[in-house]
């Protein structure tokens, strides 16, 4: 059984490696890509918006799988048209604009409790949870500095939500959203 803890990491690992996976896709230079990594765009979210990005989902993953380690410096152009080509089927004008949406929902996502389904931010969620891991004994010392490391580097890229009706929003299809970002695990 996985501890409490990793579910958030893994929300907001997947949310990491989203807007990486945005900036790989760019038609610009590195310099810009590396720049939109670390500052995501947030965007007011639309029911439309969810609807599709739960249609593309399933097809998004099917390719995404395909990528090889380390594809973000050299994108294969087949799966990039790919991709452009199930983000506009789906309703979105590129593959940009499905990874923005895809993004803004994996933050709000991460700060949502599955029980309660109260909404935290995640910046707090990940402050807390470093504490915890830090003084819980039962994890060995080369764990626990292998899970801060990873903890805090998401902390540097985990931010605020800046438009509250996304937390209303993806809160009605938690279930939904949340079973399609699992599949992603």
């Amino acid at each position: 059984m996985r501890p409490n803890f990793r579910s958030p990491i893994a929300a907001l690992s997947l949310f990491v490696l989203t807007v990486s996976a945005s900036a790989a896709f760019a038609q610009a230079n590195p310099a810009p890509a590396a720049q939109e990594a670390q500052q995501m765009k947030q965007i007011p979210l639309t029911e439309k918006q969810i609807e599709n990005l739960l249609a593309a989902q399933k097809e998004m993953d099917v390719i995404t799988d395909k990528l090889p380690e380390g594809a973000a410096d050299k994108p294969d152009p087949k799966l990039q048209a790919q991709l452009e080509g199930v983000a506009k089927k789906n309703g979105f004008a590129t593959y940009d604009e499905y990874s923005d949406v895809a993004a803004n929902v994996t933050l709000v996502l991460s700060g949502i409790d599955p029980k309660t389904k109260a909404f935290t931010e995640p910046p707090a969620i990940l402050k807390k949870q470093i504490a915890d891991v830090t003084a819980d004994k039962k994890i060995l010392d080369k764990d626990k500095k292998e899970i801060l490391v990873e903890m805090n580097e998401a902390l540097k890229y985990t931010s605020n939500v800046q438009f509250p009706a996304n937390v209303a929003l993806v809160t009605k299809y938690y279930d939904k959203l949340s079973a399609a970002m699992k599949e992603d695990e």
